[in-house]
């Protein structure tokens, strides 16, 4: 099952809520109680943090779909009757739309493993931003995800903040409209997200509300790239402005566009000449400036550098 499917019964009588398998329970528990909180799930495949359904590039066009693609967000649902058809025979990873949810996640990422050795970790931008601003977090609901924390915040009425990456420190990225955050349950290869502390979720402080709010576009590409050959230079702004001009959906459309465009670019990588931190950054930074959610554009670009990578062929010789 790859969607929520509307169970068909007689005007009047109770839902059916169909069988659930043993394995299945723990998530649809999970599924509910976010549900109950007023913020609308998304199955996402099981042992997974991609949505369980199909990527804008693989659209079909029909049913669900017909009048365009229909995003995670946009599929996202608090019917228990819903939630309980999704969940009841695969254990699908649940995803909170928060967005939808009024919800404006702070994610707390590691240091990646290629970063020079001292560099700040999510935590640690995090503090270090408190301090200048002078500022205290409220205490809120916090999840451990599984490899660092979500920061749960209500989001402010009358201000439509979206996701951003590394806007307010290195590995601090925010999940607003346009994503969703893996809700408590699921788990990974990497680990079980679970709540570290359940406390009424805070309101997002104003300080934070504000640059968040302020005039942003994401750089379309890198000013300066000091890693590489010239020829991975050129071909990594070259793609990069390929993304960018990219429009929604059909063959050409922006994710089809990203995905094409993180493989042309890989097999520099994979070379040797240039940095995959390097790619993956300018490259989501063209995926975000199109409108494409940030965890969207971060599993495009790394499906994409993953495979090339794994088969790139060695470089041809004049």
């Amino acid at each position: 099952m790859t969607q929520l499917t509307q169970i068909r019964r007689a005007p009047g009588s109770p839902p059916t809520i169909p069988s659930v398998a043993l394995e299945c329970l723990p998530l649809l528990a999970s599924a509910l109680t976010a549900a109950e909180r007023g913020w609308p799930v998304i199955p996402l495949q099981p042992g997974s943090k991609r949505p369980a359904g199909h990527a804008e590039r693989a659209c079909p066009g029909t049913g669900r779909c017909a009048a365009g693609h229909r995003t995670p967000e946009e599929r996202a649902t608090t019917d228990p009757a819903l939630i309980h058809t999704a969940w009841a025979h695969r254990p699908y990873n649940v995803g909170i739309a928060t967005g939808p949810a009024g919800l404006l996640v702070i994610d707390l990422d590691p240091v990646k493993a290629e970063e020079p050795k001292g560099a700040p970790d999510g935590a640690t931008s995090l503090q270090a931003l408190c301090e200048r601003a002078g500022q205290v977090l409220p205490d809120t609901y916090r999840v451990r995800t599984a490899r660092g924390e979500h920061l749960y915040f209500t989001a402010p009425a009358g201000v439509r903040l979206k996701c951003s990456v590394d806007r307010l420190g290195p590995h601090i990225d925010t999940r607003a409209w346009g994503g969703y955050v893996v809700a408590p349950g699921s788990t990974t290869p990497d680990g079980t997200y679970e709540v570290a502390h359940d406390a009424p979720v805070a309101e997002l402080p104003g300080w934070l509300a504000a640059l968040l709010s302020e005039p942003h576009k994401p750089a379309m590409v890198p000013v300066q790239v000091h890693d590489g050959t010239r020829a991975a230079r050129v071909a990594l702004e070259r793609e990069c402005a390929v993304v960018a001009s990219a429009s929604e959906g059909g063959p050409n459309g922006r994710n089809n566009t990203l995905h094409k465009s993180a493989c042309k670019v890989a097999r520099f990588v994979a070379w040797g000449d240039i940095p995959r931190h390097v790619v993956e950054q300018a490259i989501q930074g063209a995926g975000e400036a199109t409108g494409l959610p940030p965890a969207e554009c971060r599993t495009t670009i790394s499906s994409a550098m993953d495979w090339v990578i794994a088969h790139a062929t060695p470089r041809e010789t004049a």
